[in-house]
């Protein structure tokens, strides 16, 4: 399993048990009552050892076990690895990939657009670089690869390390910053859809090699920081048939094989439905809906072991899913701008029962590791600002 925390506990609830692989010695994951095994991975650098450790894990697993297992793989960089080694991963592992020039649409955006036109999905407008200044309304501003996404100057410098995307509030706007105009090769520009976090819906699934949708849920965002382009840190799965039913839509057009997520929003002023990306992976959604009864990983694991189909959907709405931290900032941005009181947010954590990203009192020994990692990490400013503040003293 290729994955973080939120990852390990839903295949773990999931009653099925997880080898947890990372290039990091010290991935919390790994000390998760979950995780039935490690593999510590080269870097991802170096996507020929990588590939090469993982044949040699698999080749003992498969042995031993006596059939292919499962891959699950939670982030772009590591599915583009396994589609780019599919072959020597695949006498080994079972995975279910969309074609190839889907699979490419997926992780290039720039590409998505022209591909998602062509299949007559609901996509904002591409904005081009040469109309870009008068461009009058809200600009959305994001990078054209998901890639080495935390590493990148879109990410470190543009989007000041937080964040997916940027909005600006016309094209002038954006075309007069001098490092929009440095980067602009790497960003996609495109018409904002009018509404807040709330706007933010997804459809998640899991298809067969057909096409033929397996299972589905669809969730909502609540909290997301920084507002209207960040993280998620407060999530809820709902019922909402017109939601299911452009998620559906959409995953038949493409089509979509294997897992995937759509994200959505709906237009805040006209009700319409834009189709923002679609990741073809694993996520923290997942957790979220092991814990409200329905598994993917668990679909997915019956399906490609046994060829087991699922019997009628339906899911929970119960728990709620939060990043405390993160989302005491989301609290802290909508209370500047005067749109939630701290009265609201408390209350809006005790609607529900809690799913956290990484505490869990049945699971403690990862969030021990991570507050360690957390303080560690911030003894040399601590440090720092002691000898400051000693100076300044005498």
């Amino acid at each position: 399993m290729l994955g973080g925390l939120n990852l390990t506990r839903a295949v773990g609830l999931s009653a099925i048990p997880a080898v947890v692989a990372s290039p990091r010695h010290d991935w919390p994951a790994f000390v998760s009552r979950f995780a039935h095994g490690t593999l510590v991975l080269p870097p991802l650098d170096d996507p020929a050892a990588v590939t090469d450790v993982l044949v040699r894990a698999g080749r003992r697993l498969r042995d031993s076990v006596g059939c292919k297992l499962p891959l699950y793989y939670g982030d772009d960089d590591y599915l583009a690895l396994i589609q780019s080694n599919y072959e020597a991963l695949a006498p080994y592992f079972g995975v279910i990939l969309n074609e190839p020039e889907v699979a490419r649409a997926l992780i290039d955006k720039d590409r998505f657009e022209g591909f998602a036109r062509s299949r007559g999905l609901p996509v904002p407008r591409a904005i081009a670089w040469e109309e870009l200044e008068g461009w009058t309304g809200p600009v959305l501003a994001k990078p054209k690869v998901k890639l080495r996404y935390h590493s990148s100057a879109i990410y470190q410098r543009l989007f000041g390390g937080a964040g997916k995307a940027r909005v600006f509030p016309n094209g002038a706007a954006a075309a007069a910053m001098p490092l929009v105009r440095q980067l602009r090769e790497k960003l996609l520009f495109q018409e904002y859809v009018q509404g807040d976090d709330r706007q933010l819906w997804s459809f998640h699934g899991y298809a067969d090699e057909k096409g033929e949708l397996l299972a589905w849920f669809v969730g909502h965002k609540l909290r997301t920081h920084p507002a209207l382009t960040g993280c998620s840190t407060f999530l809820e799965l709902v019922h909402n048939e017109d939601c299911a039913r452009v998620g559906r839509e959409i995953a038949a057009r493409i089509p979509l094989r294997g897992v995937f997520k759509i994200d959505l929003k709906r237009d805040a002023a006209s009700g319409a439905w834009y189709l923002l990306e679609v990741n073809a992976r694993s996520n923290l959604w997942h957790y979220l809906g092991a814990r409200n009864g329905i598994s993917l990983p668990r679909v997915t694991y019956d399906y490609l072991l046994q060829g087991r189909r699922p019997g009628p959907i339906s899911y929970r709405t119960k728990y709620r899913w939060v990043a405390m931290r993160g989302d005491f900032r989301a609290y802290r941005e909508l209370r500047q701008r005067g749109e939630l009181s701290a009265a609201g947010w408390l209350r809006s954590l005790g609607e529900a029962p809690l799913v956290h990203d990484v505490f869990a009192w049945t699971d403690p020994a990862p969030f021990v590791r991570h507050s360690l990692q957390q303080v560690m990490m911030r003894l040399p400013r601590l440090g720092a600002r002691m000898l400051r503040w000693l100076y300044s003293a005498s």
